[in-house]
Order: C-alpha cells, then sequence, then structure tokens
C-alpha cells in the first residue's frame, strides 16, 4: 500500500495499518521535507489548533500536555512523537511527490509518477491500494482575492500560508484582511509581539471564547492511568462537540444571543458588538471560532489592536483605500482570507488510461468514489475534529483490505446500483457556507440521497457506517 501525505491523516493511517494488518508492506509519501502536513507548513505567530487535542490528536496515542488548545509546534512535536514510537518514519520518503496515479485493471495495481525533489528525478511507484491523505487544500499558495493596485504598496502582502520567517512586525502597523479562524489567531499573537493591529473583515464570524486548558482532563490525568484518563476525556469532549453542534442547530436564535452576550461582556458594554461580531449567518453554518483565554478580546481591550468591518476597494502606497472612503495606513498587509481547496492533493488521477474528473463520481460514504478501485481518500469533520473521521476512515480500510483477503478478492470498486441511477446530485458538503469550501465544491465528487451514497459528516452516524456496518454492501463490487 502506499499512503500519500505524512500529515495528521497520513500517520494515523499507517499506524491502524500496523496494527490491524500487520503482514502489509507500505510506504509513505511526502513531498515535503519533513512530516506534519499542516502543522510543518503553516509557521505564522500563534499557530495553533482550533480543536481540543483529545479529539484532534489520535485515539491511539495520548495527549501528554496540560493545553487541550494547542500551538502549531507542540502539535508537531506531538505528530513526530507518534511516528517515531510507532516506528512510521522508517516509511516515510520524503521529497517524493506524486504527480500522477494511474490504475490498471488489467494488473490491478496503482502506478504512481513521482517526482524527487531530492535528486530531481522522475520515478515510477506501483502498489496494489492506494491511500490519499493529502488533505484538503493546496500546499502550493492560499487563496487570496484579486484587489486593485496592489502593486502600489510599498510594504510586503504576506499570506498566513506562507509567512516569512524573518519578517519583523514589532513597532509596526499590521492589517490583517479577514475574520476566520487564522485572522482571529494572528491578531492577538501580533499585538503581544508588538505590533499595532487592524483585523479588517468584511463580514464578521461567530467567535467563543473557551479554556485554553481543560481542567477536568488535566485532574483526570493526575488520578488515572494516562490512558485511561486520555479515552474517558475524549469520549467526554466527543459527547460535548456533538451536543454543541446539534444545540446550535437546533435553537440557532438563543445560540446567537448567548455568543454575543458573552462577547459582549468581555469586550464592555460600549463596544460595537453589533457591527463587529455579528454575523449575517446562523452559528456552524461556518465554524465557529474558538478564543483561548479571551486572548483576542484581551488585544482589544488593551489599545494593541482594533476590528474595521468594511470592503477593500484597492491598495494605495500607504494601506488601504476602504469602499467607506476610509485609508487605513499600513506597514504590513496579511491577506488571512482562505485556502485553496484542491481534490486529492492535486494529483491525476487515471483508471484504465482515463482521466477521472472527481465531479462526475459519486461519494462512496465520503471516502472512495464510484468507477475508482483500489483508492480511499481521508476528508475529516467540518463540524468537529478532523482526526475523529480520520481514524474512522483508516479502520475501515484496515476492515475492508482484511475482507478482500480472506474472500480473495484483489479489486473493490463502489458501483453505482441499477436503482441509484435516478439518484438527485447533491454538493458533497451541505449546510456549510464558508467561502473556501463553495468556491471548490463543483471539482469534487457528488453525493446522493440514499446510503451508501451521503458524505453526512456526522461522528455518530460514520461510527456505525464505517466502524460495524458489513464491508459487503451490495455497492462495493468485488473481483
Amino acid at each position: 500500500m502506499l499512503i500519500v501525505g505524512a500529515g495528521l491523516s497520513g500517520i494515523g493511517a499507517a499506524v491502524h495499518l500496523q496494527q490491524r494488518c500487520p503482514g502489509k508492506r507500505y510506504a509513505l509519501l511526502e513531498g515535503r521535507a519533513a512530516l506534519g502536513g499542516t502543522w510543518d507548513v503553516f509557521r505564522y505567530p500563534g499557530i495553533r489548533s482550533d480543536s481540543d487535542m483529545h479529539t484532534l490528536g489520535y485515539g491511539f496515542q495520548p495527549w501528554r500536555e496540560a493545553k487541550a488548545l494547542a500551538d502549531g509546534p507542540s502539535i508537531l512535536n506531538y505528530l513526530q512523537r507518534t511516528a517515531r514510537e510507532h516506528r512510521v518514519d522508517r516509511h516515510i520518503r520524503y521529497r517524493h511527490s506524486v504527480r500522477r496515479a494511474s490504475w490498471s485493471s488489467a494488473e490491478a495495481r496503482w502506478t504512481l509518477e513521482v517526482e524527487r525533489a531530492d535528486t530531481g528525478e522522475s520515478v515510477q511507484l506501483s502498489c496494489n491500494f492506494l491511500s490519499m491523505c493529502a488533505g484538503y487544500y493546496s500546499h502550493r499558495h492560499g487563496f487570496t482575492p484579486e484587489w486593485a493596485d496592489r502593486e502600489r504598496f510599498r510594504g510586503p502582502i504576506v499570506h498566513p500560508q506562507a509567512w516569512p520567517e524573518a519578517l519583523e512586525y514589532r513597532g509596526k502597523k499590521v492589517v490583517v484582511i479577514g475574520s476566520g479562524a487564522t485572522a482571529v489567531t494572528l491578531v492577538p499573537a501580533l499585538a503581544r509581539g508588538g505590533a499595532e493591529v487592524v483585523m479588517l473583515q468584511r463580514s464578521p464570524s461567530w467567535v467563543l471564547s473557551v479554556p485554553a486548558r481543560d481542567p477536568i482532563a488535566n485532574a483526570l490525568a493526575r488520578v488515572l492511568p494516562e490512558r485511561m484518563a486520555y479515552a474517558a476525556t475524549r469520549f467526554k469532549n466527543v459527547r460535548l462537540q456533538q451536543l454543541l453542534y446539534r444545540t446550535v442547530r437546533a435553537r440557532p436564535a438563543w445560540v446567537k444571543k448567548l455568543l454575543l452576550g458573552r462577547v459582549q461582556k468581555a469586550l464592555g458594554p460600549a463596544y460595537d458588538v453589533g457591527t463587529h461580531f455579528t454575523p449575517r449567518y446562523d452559528p456552524w453554518d461556518q465554524r465557529l471560532c474558538f478564543v483561548p483565554d479571551d486572548d483576542l478580546f484581551d488585544a482589544l481591550r488593551s489599545g494593541n489592536a482594533s476590528v474595521v468591518t468594511d470592503r477593500v476597494e484597492r491598495f494605495t502606497e500607504r494601506g488601504l483605500q476602504l469602499v467607506s472612503g476610509r485609508e487605513l495606513e499600513a506597514d504590513i498587509v496579511v491577506t488571512a482570507t482562505g485556502l485553496e481547496l484542491v481534490v486529492l492533493g492535486e494529483v491525476e488521477v487515471r483508471v484504465d488510461g482515463a482521466v477521472v474528473d472527481f465531479a462526475d463520481t459519486w461519494t462512496y460514504k465520503g471516502i472512495m468514489c464510484s468507477g475508482v478501485p483500489n483508492l480511499v481518500s481521508t476528508f475529516g469533520y467540518v463540524n468537529a475534529s478532523w482526526t475523529l473521521r480520520a481514524d474512522l476512515i483508516a479502520q475501515w480500510l484496515c476492515r475492508l483490505v482484511t475482507h478482500m483477503d480472506r474472500q480473495g478478492a484483489r479489486i473493490a470498486t463502489p458501483r453505482l446500483r441499477p436503482g441509484d441511477a435516478d439518484m438527485p446530485a447533491r454538493p458533497w458538503i451541505e449546510g456549510f457556507s464558508p467561502g473556501y469550501i463553495q468556491r471548490s465544491l463543483h471539482r469534487f465528487p457528488k453525493q446522493g440521497d440514499r446510503e451508501p451514497w451521503l458524505n453526512r459528516q456526522d461522528y455518530r452516524h460514520d461510527q456505525r457506517a464505517l466502524g460495524t456496518a458489513p464491508i459487503a454492501d451490495g455497492v462495493l463490487a468485488f473481483e
């Protein structure tokens, strides 16, 4: 088996394969020079998780630090430790970028064309099963809108995905364009670092202040064995995530009032929460932005940071001209404007010589695609911790491989049943409106209106669909 990507998903997939299918050989192909994926790519000040590490961490690898909302270096250290302790690091081939994957039904094998940045050569590798764990966004660049007169601005324009290591911002005026999780993380970090920061947002996001440390988790860790304490905290936090999400969906008006009340209390009665912290959408139509220990609100109260709700008309030599007519002066502009979503890590996929347009396929349980054999793709949750689903997918893949071995099958392909031909086509993800998702959905597989052609984004459902439901379901065709 070849696993593409040595980030959170790929390392987890490798450990599950070792534990559940110990006789299988595998390698991880990583395009970068180091493991870690997102947690090695992003180096901007304050980089951290917006999911607690008891659920963003693996089910098999306890999180040992006190902070539940952890910083990027701590998460990278956790991934490095996991790979080292489970000896996954021995199987990683760095600077191996997969450009094309071609399936041959006659040979029942994938052949991958790989560019090696370390030698400059192009090589071919083959496998009978392909696990795509390359993430959901382009590692080449983030998304930046087209703004007029960008070239006029005299200072640096920086995207958080390509943060310059030597960028000096202390004592500088910094405008951060955006209002999502990255902006909410950057603003207090830059303010603590001595910058004068403005968060310029076209529209606000829902924010919720939470403790950076989980007192129950830390108390359990003091009195219970490590794995028992971790499992108990993980169970608790999964249930709390599900409860929060379902409450928000069932009672959006009540939740809005609660969220706004907490922000108003944090910032004081005179702050214009209605303008700067009241989005146009319901909570969880986009992810909530978590603020650990009030750090964003502390930065705003200190006067080192402020929020401006307006739109960019154009760049000027000294900063930004806004639609309202106001000009924001800036020494540095940070475009925290999102990611570029890609399908299967931008790898070209061919089946028996024909290029696969994934927009023409149907998603099977959100992990395989109709007509594409022996390929499983990992995409986590948009409404919960990514790794909860990544773990389930890796476990399901091991169940599938074991089933195929027992049946003497070499090929597994999801195929539409005769009764599925008239399914209405629905977007791959529904009820989730961030721009980075909506810009790219047309490139992703469709989902239908019946099992197993659904991508539910529901952990409780997936525990059954991926954890216990029979592998042989009449849809997967085995040869």
